[in-house]
């Protein structure tokens, strides 16, 4: 194609460069030069803008990324050249080729976005995107909430966290209830995105913590962390409770993984229900997230909660800080601010 603008000659790459024990750090990765390859019939250049860093990526350091190769994450970025009549220069995609300046992409491999008025472009990484397909798959699929239920959510303040409190909140829930890392965190939650309660936890005093705040008991889990925070949801379920699974992020790093909750046996005696799911399973519901949610968004009723590192180059701390609870929202690294 003719009059675009020339193809850069390099791209810069993160790679993981060796495997961590216990807390990842900078030196477990290494930001690489090396020449962009001529593009490819069929292909597109697409510069990356727009950055996922996930709780889920902490697990891949440990087997699922190869070292010394380019990583992979959820990206939004622009179509600069293309040699193909799907994607357009000037186009926004999606795509998973992430963690670099630069992609080379296919049109099956992206999702072509046409930006919505009053919907900020990084929402298709956020409560539209991964994170907040996570939160709806949990709460309508797995969990089944109802109307008038109350639920609790451990890594309250995080991107799942709050999606999901605010998407209840919109499907009728009672009380929904967060467990958190500090008292700022807490306020907000309970003032902006959706909870009606927020606690700092405590370790070894989660369970009394959550019955002091709703002794009544509750319906559903959504649970992001695992362990004590699991078992304390498991002391306060009702009968016929249910727990969405998503994620265990106190033993992603842990050198000794916490002990399995104490109480698994009150799952029988309460007749509970625990199941775990994959979000890449549920991609067919896509679009019934934006249905439903867009709308939420223009009208302000959902609030569009990031955390956003600006500079590929703080692409490492950004991820390092979010493993370590230092986001409110979704965490996220943009090249250019306000796009």
């Amino acid at each position: 194609m003719s009059n675009q603008a020339a193809e850069p000659l390099y791209n810069v790459l993160v790679h993981q460069v060796s495997r961590p024990t216990g807390e990842p750090s900078p030196q477990h990765f290494q930001f690489v030069e090396e020449p962009l390859p001529a593009l490819a019939d069929g292909a597109a250049l697409v510069e990356n803008i727009h950055f996922s860093v996930d709780p889920y990526m902490r697990e891949c350091m440990d087997g699922d990324w190869e070292l010394n190769e380019a990583l992979e994450g959820r990206t939004l970025g622009r179509v600069i050249r293309s040699n193909s009549a799907e994607l357009l220069p000037g186009s926004w995609v999606l795509h998973r080729q992430g963690w670099r300046l630069y992609a080379h992409v296919v049109p099956e491999e992206v999702r072509v976005l046409v930006p919505v008025e009053g919907v900020p472009l990084t929402a298709w990484l956020s409560v539209l995107g991964g994170t907040g397909l996570t939160a709806w798959v949990a709460l309508t699929q797995i969990a089944g909430l109802q109307a008038g239920e109350s639920l609790y959510l451990s890594a309250a303040a995080g991107g799942v966290g709050t999606a999901a409190a605010q998407f209840a909140a919109l499907l009728g829930a009672r009380r929904i209830v967060g467990s958190t890392s500090n008292a700022r965190k807490a306020t907000i939650l309970t003032q902006r995105l959706g909870y009606t309660d927020a606690f700092v936890y405590q370790s070894g005093q989660i369970s009394a913590q959550l019955t002091e705040i709703i002794p009544q008991g509750i319906d559903i889990y959504l649970d992001n962390v695992g362990g004590e925070q699991l078992e304390a949801a498991i002391d306060a379920f009702r009968d016929n409770g249910r727990a969405a699974l998503i994620g265990a992020v106190a033993q992603y790093s842990a050198l000794h993984p916490p002990a399995a909750p104490r109480n698994l046996f009150d799952i029988v005696g309460k007749s509970l229900m625990l199941k775990g799911f994959l979000v890449r399973d549920y991609q067919h519901l896509q679009q019934e997230l934006e249905a439903f949610i867009i709308p939420h968004i223009q009208s302000g009723n959902v609030v569009v909660e990031e955390n956003i590192t600006f500079g590929f180059n703080n692409i490492v701390d950004a991820f390092l800080s979010m493993l370590n609870g230092g986001n409110i929202g979704k965490a996220l690294v943009s090249i250019e601010p306000g796009i």
